[in-house]
């Protein structure tokens, strides 16, 4: 067993693993607090937060292979036969580990990518490496663009439209473009806070009913460690006002992911049985940092000790998507109105996210500007778990 939850309060600081909570320090103080005192308005972070936010970043790179040596590798998985699993970005990095591990563990994956042909090569792949041991996987392809919210729409709504019930979405998919200048999508949107936010959060949305229908069931979103040196202005998500760095779109964004989350942990009612966890993969290697520098590039692949490879950077993921204890752990934080969603990190432990995503003043704020910008109700939520229909703004359909 990875780590028991069970075991587990609300996730708190622990001194020998600074690099995973170090940022967490008074959090859970400063997100109740922040519920109920009007605070006046914040442009950034404080010093303190940015440098405890910098010092959990490199704390984690450092120790994060010493603090998760207890882990197998690859990770070991309970039966999954029966549990449908939808996993975006699934052709390349810690997607495809996620859905080649749950594949081969039973589940019914479907791997939701841009590049479809690509997908349906590496099934055929897996197929033949199993035919060897006569196990038959379950499988398919379902194309998703995340660049376009429109995309998002229709996947969502060919889902739905089969009646089925899903047991698990893994928003995996993500970009982080360092030194890039800054980009918008189709629909507008900074690219960063599209692809790593927006898209996400508009697709659980819009499979809250056959996440119902599967219940108990698991949005599990990969976020990162570098949500503790984000700060996200619910009046500028897109970065339009401020100076734009790649590190603080992609900082941001998964920030903003985090609180969002925690809105929808805090807002769906215990009974519905959609549990919302946020991992962290610890600092891995994978095709997210296609587009470093070649000289930051270079340095990844001289410090191989330091670094996950994929198998390893999935482990945190494939843990909160399959095992039994993640549920009783989200119900324990939502019992004990925990400001903040079920955190897991690399090692498969508990973390505590950091102070600013406590602060639930702005993360209700988050949570009506994200609505939105996805074309979404305010009372988007309500609708979708009352089984009514909900219009979205993309798509030219209702959910």
């Amino acid at each position: 067993m990875a780590g028991d939850l069970r075991q587990r309060r609300a996730p708190v600081v622990d001194g020998g693993e600074g690099a995973s909570s170090a940022a967490g320090e008074g959090a859970a103080a400063n997100g109740k607090e922040g519920a109920g005192e009007p605070r006046g308005k914040r442009e950034a972070l404080g010093w303190l937060e940015w440098g405890r936010g910098w010092m959990a970043v490199v704390g984690e790179f450092f120790f994060q292979r010493i603090a998760a040596s207890h882990l197998a590798k690859p990770l070991e998985l309970p039966p999954l036969e029966g549990i449908s699993i939808i996993v975006t970005g699934a052709t390349s990095g810690i997607g495809l580990e996620i859905a080649r591990q749950l594949t081969q563990a039973g589940a019914h994956v479907v791997m939701a990518v841009r590049r479809p042909k690509v997908a349906q090569e590496l099934i055929q792949k897996w197929q033949n490496e199993s035919s060897e041991t006569g196990t038959p996987l379950n499988a398919e392809v379902m194309e998703l663009d995340l660049l376009s919210l429109d995309s998002v729409v229709k996947f969502a709504d060919a889902w739905n439209a089969r009646m089925a019930p899903l047991h698990v979405l893994i928003n995996n998919a993500g970009i982080f473009a360092i030194g890039e200048p800054q980009r918008f999508s189709k629909d507008g949107h900074e690219e960063h806070m599209q692809v790593n936010h927006l898209a996400p959060a508009l697709l659980a949305m819009l499979l809250i009913p056959s996440l119902l229908r599967g219940s108990p069931s698991r949005i599990v979103n990969v976020n990162s460690i570098m949500h503790a040196v984000g700060f996200v202005d619910a009046e500028d998500m897109n970065l339009r006002k401020r100076k734009y760095r790649s590190w603080l779109g992609y900082s941001n964004s998964k920030l903003a992911q985090i609180k969002f989350s925690s809105m929808l942990h805090k807002r769906i009612p215990a009974e519905a049985g959609v549990n919302f966890i946020c991992t962290s993969p610890g600092i891995v290697d994978t095709n997210v940092a296609r587009d470093l520098p070649k000289v930051v590039v270079a340095a990844y692949h001289l410090i191989p000790y330091f670094i996950f490879d994929a198998q390893e950077g999935s482990r945190s993921t494939l843990f909160a998507a399959s095992d039994p204890q993640v549920p009783e752990y989200c119900e324990m934080l939502k019992s004990e109105d925990w400001p903040v969603c079920a955190c897991i990190s690399y090692d498969c432990n508990p973390m505590n996210a950091s102070e600013e995503a406590h602060n639930l003043e702005t993360s209700q704020l988050v949570w009506e500007k994200t609505l939105e910008m996805i074309g979404l109700p305010p009372d988007a939520l309500e609708k979708l778990i009352a089984g009514e229909s909900v219009q979205c703004r993309y798509g030219q359909q209702e959910a």
